[in-house]
């Protein structure tokens, strides 16, 4: 099987592109740049699918930040995942690619809503405000997945909704770092340079149910020959959550950092809680593989490395 991966680059792309020749061996990954495919030309993806015949799609690229990023940047964050989502998702289908998974979030989900969230809860109440172009975004991409879906016998094109990932090759301290490697950042670098208090936005209280990437990257390699037997929409979580503080809390620790925590009450958090439930990706024979302490050791690994090479 030939496959189209977007987002090669980042976190999950890369994870992908590590495991695939040991999970998937049978699997030829093609991962073009950003200055090879630009994701938001349609023409441009189009011909790209013209000139590579693939037999499968990965969507996993997206414009992504922070909750400062997604309130400064809004219409940024719903017009380029819009304009991508079409660009990869109508090009595959246009080009005869029968199968494609796109990459929701759980941002998807209405915002402090029951918990644990459903599949069937997504629309089912209004979004948080702070993120709410991007989830809009990753909504309309699942939707016309399920629309060619249904409306074509020979195309199988899935949203799988991870929790928040995490994982040993995030971007981190940038903009675009996820939370969990965010903290590591800020935490490893206090402890480097001896400082007494890290700040955390908001009350620390929020809820977030995290997954380390490789657990999900081998659920999706195995699951691409049978996504057909996939329900349209599929919740990938941990299964457990931890407030923010607990995230700090376990870091700290591991980290070997002494200091203590103090908080910015006039920072944006976010939901409160958004905790999925992954009972129907179970049934499919799902399930997390790396305890969470052994993750974080992990990606707090992985950043000392990185500063230790400069």
């Amino acid at each position: 099987m030939k496959l189209l991966l977007t987002g090669g680059s980042g976190m999950l792309g890369s994870a992908l592109r590590r495991l695939a020749p040991t999970v998937a061996p049978d699997l030829e990954v093609l991962a073009p740049s950003r200055a090879e495919l630009p994701l938001t030309d349609a023409q441009a993806v189009s011909d790209w699918f013209a000139a590579n015949p693939v037999d499968a799609v990965i969507h996993a690229a997206a414009r992504v930040g922070g909750i400062q990023a997604n309130i400064d940047h809004p219409v940024d964050f719903l017009v380029e995942n819009l304009r991508m989502n079409d660009a990869v998702i109508m090009g595959a289908h246009q080009a005869g690619v029968e199968r494609l998974v796109f990459l929701g979030s759980s941002c998807m989900y209405p915002r402090d809503y029951r918990q644990p969230l459903e599949e069937g809860d997504i629309l089912a109440a209004p979004l948080e405000p702070t993120n709410e172009g991007y989830a809009l975004s990753k909504i309309t991409g699942a939707r016309l997945c399920d629309y060619i879906t249904r409306s074509h016998d020979n195309r199988h094109y899935k949203t799988l909704i991870p929790c928040n990932l995490f994982g040993t090759e995030d971007h981190f301290g940038s903009v675009a770092s996820h939370l969990i490697a965010a903290i590591v950042t800020k935490v490893v670098q206090a402890r480097n340079a001896g400082e007494d208090s890290v700040e955390i936005w908001g009350s620390g209280n929020a809820r977030r149910e995290f997954l380390f990437v490789d657990d999900l990257v081998q659920f999706m390699l195995t699951s691409l020959p049978r996504l057909d037997s996939l329900p349209q929409v599929l919740n990938v979580g941990y299964g457990t959550d931890y407030s923010v503080n607990e995230y700090y809390q376990m870091i700290g620790e591991m980290a070997g950092y002494t200091g203590a925590f103090h908080h910015d009450l006039s920072r944006p958090e976010g939901m409160m809680a958004k905790c999925m439930t992954s009972e129907r990706a179970k049934a499919l024979g799902y399930a997390p593989r790396t305890p969470m302490p052994q993750a974080l050791a992990a990606v707090i690994s992985a950043y000392e490395d990185q500063i230790a090479a400069g």
